[in-house]
């Protein structure tokens, strides 16, 4: 199908007309008319070859390490990933599942426009948590909530984290990923909510935060939410975490939605003085770091059924105010075909991806250039009517590891 590649084979041909190109030119001898054939590979240093190809996009790396051994050796070196990691940054991949049940699915690489089909290591299952920062996955299962790994998506390389403590078998977990970009140090949080027994309105809720460093868990913060219960929306920027929190039947439909904001090293509370009302009626919220400020996708409700959704917009929050910076021209709101109340979203760098749970269907915003566009249709169809259809976005990268 048009679009669908092998991960280990993609543009086999193309790549052999690149690499034949770049690897040699003609002359004509000082004794006549005879050529010379010159090897580029030949003359150029090891160091200018590495700075090269690290302005390559990553799927074209990979197939260039099978090219001959110089390469292979050049691309899987050290000095060859600190190289790639300092030139202009990758755009941001989304993975999209394909099956309810099994975690198979594809990777959308947008300067490429190809999808590739790639095995996720870890995961079991589509419904795990997930949560993503510079090149990093976290997955988190979705029966006991305990069973937590961070890997590399594109290296493979993953590592299981020992069980983080506070409440088993919680009704709400929110997980969020923040890696350092420097040092590649990674802070995990989960915002774990559960009912008080036989009280509808009181809910008990505890944020449990995880350093790489130390390679320990630590209870930051439990607290009882009165008419609020936790979900599970949250992404840490700029030491800050934030989540989303649901009325639970108490105030106005304006108020179903409320921001807290933590910050991770003066855990103040109690949480409730940090509250941030959303920017209106929203059927879902979705929650995402964009070059370290916080930015809501969200589902825009009817004023008279704010279960209903009318649209889609996009927010930044500039200190305790949002911003609306866009919102889903009605064509592209109509080409979802039925959009669902709630939706998948998440982005990095300066793009968006926006998915329909009904459909395969994949939309991208660009900050910068306030341009929406859709994706190349991902090689999948819809085999029933109660098919659903989520994914994530990451960074494809080959220096960092867990």
């Amino acid at each position: 199908m048009e679009g669908e590649t092998s991960w280990n084979s993609h543009c086999a041909d193309d790549m052999s007309k690149d690499i034949g190109e770049f690897d040699s030119f003609s002359e004509l001898s000082d004794e006549g008319n005879k050529e010379t054939i010159i090897s580029v590979d030949s003359i150029l240093p090891d160091d200018l070859l590495e700075r090269i190809l690290a302005y390559l996009p990553i799927a074209s790396i990979f197939r260039a390490g099978s090219v001959c051994r110089r390469w292979h050796e050049i691309v899987s070196s050290k000095r060859f990933l600190w190289n790639f990691s300092h030139v202009l940054s990758q755009k941001p991949w989304y993975f999209m599942f394909t099956s309810s049940d099994e975690p198979v699915g594809y990777a959308y690489d947008l300067i490429l426009r190809k999808w590739y089909s790639i095995e996720l290591p870890c995961i079991q299952t589509p419904n795990w948590f997930i949560a993503s920062s510079c090149g990093l996955v976290c997955f988190m299962d979705n029966d006991s909530r305990s069973e937590l790994h961070v890997c590399n998506p594109i290296t493979k390389i993953c590592k299981k984290l020992q069980e983080p403590p506070g409440m088993k078998f919680s009704d709400y977990s929110a997980l969020s990923l923040s890696v350092s970009r420097t040092s590649h140090n990674y802070t995990i949080s989960i915002v774990k909510s559960k009912q008080v027994p036989g009280n509808f309105l009181q809910w008990d809720l505890s944020i449990h935060i995880y350093d790489s460093e130390t390679m320990m868990w630590a209870t930051s913060l439990t607290e009882v939410l009165t008419g609020w219960r936790g979900g599970d929306e949250s992404v840490i920027c700029d030491g800050v975490l934030y989540f989303l929190i649901y009325s639970t039947g108490v105030g106005t439909p304006e108020n179903r939605h409320s921001l807290v904001t933590y910050n991770l090293s003066s855990r103040s509370s109690p949480l409730i003085r940090s509250l941030i009302p959303v920017p209106g009626p929203l059927t879902c919220g979705r929650l995402m770091n964009l070059k370290g400020k916080l930015v809501m996708v969200g589902g825009i409700g009817k004023p008279d059924r704010p279960d209903i959704i009318k649209g889609i917009g996009i927010w930044v929050l500039n200190g305790r105010n949002w911003v609306e910076v866009g919102r889903m021209p009605h064509k592209f709101f109509q080409g979802f075909g039925e959009l669902d109340d709630v939706f998948a979203s998440s982005g990095t760098d300066n793009l968006i991806y926006i998915q329909s749970y009904g459909a395969p269907a994949l939309l991208v915003f660009d900050m910068n250039q306030k341009l929406w566009k859709w994706s190349l249709k991902c090689p999948v169809s819809k085999k029933f009517p109660l098919q659903l259809f989520t994914g994530f976005c990451f960074e494809p990268r080959l220096e960092i590891a867990p």
